[in-house]
C-alpha cells in the first residue's frame, strides 16, 4: 500500500454539523465553507439513510468527492464494513481526515487526489476483493469556474461500474440537470428531491436483464 500523503493544514473557515444516526450518533463533523466543496444537507443525508437502512449493513462504501467525509461517516455508523473517501483540494482533505481520525478511525480510507484519477485504483480493489459496494457522488456544481464538464465526467465514471461490484450508485446533483436513465450497467431507480439538490439512484442491471 502507498504511503499516505498528509498535506499541513492551514486556517480556514468551517462550520459545524453531527452524524445524525448510527454507532456515532451526536458526534461534531467539521464541515469547511469554501467555494469547491458542500456539505450534504442534513435532512437530504437523513433520507438517503432512511432509503438504504440496513442494506448497507457490512457492504463498503465509496463516497468519490467527499468534501468532510459527512456521508462516508454516517454510512459506517449505520453499519458499512467500511468506506473510502477521495478529495482533491489540500485543506478540504485536512479537515476530512481531522474527521475521520476523531470518528471513525481505522474504519475509512482518506485519499488525497483527483477524483477522477483515484477512483480506479479503489474499483480494482473491491474487484480484487469480490466485493460489492454501495457507491456515492456528489460532484460540484456545474455552475462553479471550471467545472463545465463535471457531470460527464462523472457519467463516465459511472460508466465503469459492473453488476458485479455494485449493490447502488447514488448520485446527488443540481436539480435542473436531468440525468440518463441508463447509464452503462446502471439503471436509474427513483429520484429525490431537495431544493436545488436532487439524489438519483441507480441500481445495477446484469447483462441477461439488459
Amino acid at each position: 500500500m502507498r504511503a499516505e500523503r498528509r498535506p499541513q493544514r492551514r486556517r480556514m473557515k468551517t462550520h459545524a454539523a453531527t452524524v445524525i444516526g448510527g454507532e456515532f450518533k451526536g458526534k461534531a463533523i467539521e464541515i469547511p465553507s469554501v467555494s469547491t466543496t458542500r456539505s450534504s444537507k442534513a435532512i437530504l443525508r437523513e433520507s438517503l439513510f432512511n432509503t438504504l437502512q440496513f442494506d448497507l449493513v457490512g457492504k463498503p462504501f465509496v463516497e468519490v468527492f467527499a468534501g468532510s467525509g459527512s456521508v462516508a461517516l454516517e454510512a459506517v455508523s449505520r453499519g458499512a464494513s467500511k468506506a473510502w473517501c477521495i478529495e482533491k483540494n489540500r485543506d478540504v482533505y485536512a479537515i476530512l481526515r481531522d474527521n475521520v481520525e476523531r470518528i471513525a478511525a481505522g474504519r475509512i480510507e482518506t485519499v488525497w487526489g483527483d477524483s477522477f484519477e483515484e477512483f480506479d485504483r479503489i474499483y480494482r480493489r473491491l474487484e480484487e476483493a469480490g466485493e460489492k459496494a454501495y457507491f456515492y457522488f456528489d460532484p460540484p456544481f456545474s455552475i462553479r469556474e471550471g467545472m463545465e464538464e463535471i457531470y460527464d465526467r462523472t457519467l463516465d465514471l459511472l460508466q465503469k461500474i459492473r453488476p458485479e461490484n455494485c449493490e447502488l450508485a447514488i448520485v446527488e446533483h443540481m436539480t435542473n440537470v436531468d440525468l440518463p436513465e441508463r447509464i452503462g450497467s446502471l439503471s436509474l431507480e427513483k429520484k429525490r428531491r431537495f431544493g436545488k439538490s436532487t439524489l438519483s439512484y441507480y441500481r445495477p442491471v446484469e447483462s441477461d436483464e439488459a
